[in-house]
């Protein structure tokens, strides 16, 4: 932009409007980091509103829902951190008051003796089952939303979580993408991606965001 031009801000977002020397408007891919912001404003308010009501931080409740999805093996402090990409200090401080409210638990991890897991107790299970429609909202107005959108949209974001992992801006991203059992629609004969830990075909609504079975291919 030439020197002395500003482009106009619209109150309350972070997408620049239209000014005298853009006449197409923002590019395109500023459009999508306003509209994932948005989202994402909305995604927080809901989980803030959720766990508000059970004396939780969003940490914690963050912490609780991972533990419910998760075995032992990311049941630690540090794999907890590099999850969500905050410090261990953080993590442990989160933790600490969980094990007060009587909701997680420590215990030695039986792949290692010397390290310590963290478990959901009985009364952190219910919580955790509890916490795990604080996203209905959104959920139901994707549902109503026709199945390619919805396919699509599943398409691009996992390929956007791909493309940060690659750039570091997320430390973990357990999608088929970045997984070495993943083989790409032009690599097979019918023209769908395909799984080959699996041994099945890829339709879009089969691509996963968190798979167990995930391992890392090679760079």
């Amino acid at each position: 932009m030439p020197s002395g031009c500003s482009p106009t801000w619209r109150k309350g977002t972070t997408e620049a409007l239209p000014g005298p020397e853009s006449p197409d408007g923002p590019r395109l891919e500023a459009k999508v980091v306003a509209a994932l912001e948005r989202i994402g404003r909305a995604l927080r308010v809901q989980l803030w509103n959720a766990v508000k009501r059970r004396g939780l931080s969003p940490v914690q409740a963050q912490i609780l829902l991972h533990l419910r999805a998760h075995d032992e093996t990311l049941g630690r402090v540090g794999s907890i951190a590099r999850e969500f990409g905050l410090t261990p200090p953080t993590v442990s401080d989160s933790v600490s008051a969980l094990e007060a409210k009587g909701l997680v638990e420590r215990s030695a991890s039986a792949a290692d003796g010397r390290a310590a897991v963290l478990t959901l107790t009985p009364a952190g299970h219910a919580a955790a089952r509890e916490l795990q429609s604080w996203a209905a909202g959104l959920e139901e107005a994707i549902a109503a939303m026709p199945p390619a959108d919805q396919e699509a949209a599943l398409q691009f974001l996992l390929r956007l979580i791909e493309q940060l992992q690659r750039r570091g801006s997320i430390t973990v991203a357990r999608v088929c993408f970045t997984c070495r059992f993943f083989r790409p629609a032009a690599e097979q004969t019918a023209g769908e991606p395909y799984c080959a830990l699996l041994e099945k075909p890829l339709p879009p609504a089969a691509l996963r965001v968190d798979c167990p079975e995930h391992e890392p291919a090679s760079a």
